[in-house]
C-alpha cells in the first residue's frame, strides 16, 4: 500500500492543490491527513472539501478544534485567534459540525495518526525533543505515527534509545518504531517555504520526504485581501 501523508494544510488552497497533483503523480491507494486543515491562510473551505473527498482519514488539528469551538485560544497569539474568528465566519454550520466531530486520534492499517501527540493528544503537545518522543512511543501500538503540529518535517526512531533523523528518506527496519511528522502543506516553519508532504510504502516500509515549490505570492495576495493578519502572508516567503 503505497500512502499519501499531510499536515498543517491551514487554508492555503495553492500549496495543498499543488501538493495535491504531485501526490496523484504517484498513483498513491491512499491520502490520510495528520490535522489543521484550516487556519492562517484564505481557503478554509475550499481546502476543507477538497480533503473530505479525496483523504481516507482526517484527525483534528488545534485549529481544527479551535474553529469548532472545542479549544480554548487564549494560549494562541493574537493573529491565530483573529486567524480563528475569521475561518469559523467563513463556514458553514455543517462544514463546522465537520471539524468538530474529527478525532483526535485513529489507526488505519498498521499506521497511528495524531495531528499532536499520542499520549495527550487533546492538549496538543508538541514532539520536538526527544523525551517528548520517547513519551509518545510509550502509547505508540503501531509501528508507525504519523504527526504534524510543529510544521517540521523530522522521524524519530525508537530502538533502544530514541534517535531523530532530517534525512528525505528512511528505511524503516523490521523491529523499528519510528514517529514521522511529516511538515506542513500550508506553513512549513523549517526556513523552507516549500510545501512539504510524505509518501510512505508499507510493503518497501519506506518513508520519503517531499518538498515542492507553490504559488506564494497568490496565497500571500489572498490572505491580504481578506484581511487576515499581515503576519499570516508574509512569514510564508521565508518558511517561518
Amino acid at each position: 500500500m503505497l500512502y499519501g501523508v499531510i499536515a498543517d494544510i491551514h487554508g492555503n488552497l495553492e500549496a495543498f492543490k499543488t501538493v495535491l497533483e504531485e501526490i496523484d503523480k504517484a498513483d498513491i491507494d491512499r491520502l490520510i491527513c495528520a490535522g489543521d486543515v484550516v487556519g492562517y491562510a484564505a481557503h478554509p473551505g475550499k481546502c476543507l472539501e477538497i480533503i473530505r473527498d479525496r483523504a481516507d482519514a482526517v484527525v483534528a488539528g488545534n485549529h481544527d478544534w479551535a474553529v469548532a469551538g472545542k479549544v480554548d485560544t487564549t494560549y494562541f497569539n493574537s493573529d491565530a485567534r483573529d486567524s480563528v474568528e475569521w475561518t469559523r465566519a467563513q463556514l458553514s454550520e455543517e462544514q463546522v459540525s465537520w471539524l468538530a466531530e474529527l478525532p483526535l486520534v485513529t489507526q488505519v492499517d498498521d499506521i497511528s495518526l495524531v495531528h499532536s501527540t499520542l499520549y495527550n493528544p487533546e492538549y496538543f503537545d508538541y514532539i520536538q525533543t526527544l523525551y517528548q518522543a520517547e513519551l509518545c512511543f510509550g502509547e505508540q501500538e503501531k509501528h508507525i505515527t504519523f504527526v504534524g503540529h510543529s510544521h517540521v518535517p523530522v522521524i524519530f526512531r525508537d530502538d533502544e534509545r530514541v534517535e531523530y533523523f532530517l534525512q528525505e528518506r528512511y528505511q524503516l527496519q523490521d523491529d523499528d518504531h519510528c514517529i514521522v511528522n511529516v511538515g506542513s502543506v500550508g506553513q512549513p516553519r523549517d526556513s523552507d517555504p516549500r510545501a512539504s508532504y510524505v509518501l510512505y510504502d508499507d510493503e518497501k516500509r519506506e518513508v520519503q520526504m517531499y518538498r515542492i515549490s507553490y504559488d506564494i505570492s497568490a496565497t500571500m495576495e489572498a490572505i491580504l485581501d481578506a484581511d487576515l493578519p499581515i503576519t499570516n502572508a508574509h512569514r510564508l516567503r521565508f518558511g517561518r
